[in-house]
């Protein structure tokens, strides 16, 4: 080639990949023509705790239970790693005590992005004695402690990337990005690392692991603005429908096998929304007509904790020191 020759660079057809929502490209064209918000830095914080994670782990597991909170995680990592396949598998704890809308948009969304999921039942725990049955009545909540824990010794996990939130609790406050636990999947307080600017040490000994939160510095309303930004779908129950209820301890409960009216307690049906969705027989709905991610994350919506205006519980001393000691114990 003479030194008058110029050289272009040969380009191939570029595919579009649809990740978790039509609003990718909108979002994209938006950040060029108005800047960077505070969406933008979340977002790419949490893409970078994913790649990080993803790079310094053998064998990492990014869990997907089909709530809000884990359809952002897995918006993201959609975000960090396609057109690629996902550097891990997702893991789910189920309790047995889903709402069956949850169970049934957490089988598609792993379809549509042909990822692996993996699903470690508490029930086999309380069959095999891992654990103690509660009731038919209790919550299970507690127990997905010690089922989690053999799902990550059974298949080698070091890193399990979970989409926990420090504004959810003042005990998770305290929690750093990437949390360390021993071989029995206790948390040491007095073992955690520094994250100066931003920088993560993952590395575990052989029999431990890391927990990795790149959702920590999102608060509940930045999760509805993102929903809402992204278009990433939600369960059905997040939003207003029709369903029977009961009214406990100042708390609607959705009627199910696992919660029945007592002998005082009368039945309603009204419409209700839930702010969130783990184990069925815990989240008290609230009263609502939003039926779109816009409603959940509305002005009136927007007070830290109450995407609908219905008052967090309190957390009392009682619970807070519980939340600890059950982190100690390898609670996520």
């Amino acid at each position: 080639m003479n030194s008058t020759d110029t050289y272009t660079q040969p380009t191939a057809p570029v595919t579009r990949l649809p990740l978790a929502g039509n609003g990718m490209a909108r979002a994209s064209e938006r950040r060029h023509s108005h800047g960077v918000d505070h969406l933008d830095l979340l977002e790419s914080h949490a893409i970078f705790i994913l790649r990080e994670v993803a790079a310094e782990s053998e064998r990492p597991v990014l869990m997907f239970s089909g709530g809000k909170d884990s359809a952002v995680l897995l918006h993201l990592a959609a975000k960090a790693f396609r057109p690629g396949g996902f550097p891990f598998p997702l893991l789910h704890v189920d309790t047995g005590h889903n709402f069956s809308e949850v169970l049934e948009f957490r089988d598609k969304r792993v379809a549509e992005l042909g990822e692996r999921l993996i699903v470690a039942s508490v029930q086999d725990s309380i069959d095999r004695g891992r654990v103690a049955d509660p009731g038919v009545n209790a919550s299970r909540n507690r127990l997905q402690a010690i089922t989690l824990l053999d799902a990550i010794n059974e298949h080698g996990f070091d890193a399990a990337i979970g989409g926990a939130r420090r504004d959810e609790d003042k005990a998770r406050a305290k929690e750093r990005v990437l949390s360390f636990r021993d071989a029995f999947g206790q948390w040491d307080p007095k073992r955690q690392r520094p994250e100066l600017w931003q920088l993560y040490q993952g590395r575990v000994q052989p029999g431990e692991h890391v927990r990795a939160f790149p959702l920590s510095d999102w608060t509940e309303v930045d999760i509805w603005h993102y929903i809402a930004r992204e278009e990433i779908d939600l369960p059905s129950v997040y939003f207003a429908h029709t369903r029977p209820v009961v009214e406990r301890d100042g708390m609607l409960l959705a009627l199910s096998d696992w919660v029945h009216p007592g002998p005082t307690e009368r039945a309603e049906t009204t419409s209700v929304r839930f702010r969130t969705v783990g184990d069925a027989t815990c989240p008290g709905a609230v009263r609502s007509e939003a039926v779109n991610r816009r409603a959940g994350s509305s002005p009136r919506s927007s007070r830290p904790g109450c995407p609908n205006g219905a008052p967090p519980a309190p957390t009392t001393g009682s619970r807070r020191r519980r939340w600890r000691t059950e982190r100690r114990e390898g609670y996520f």
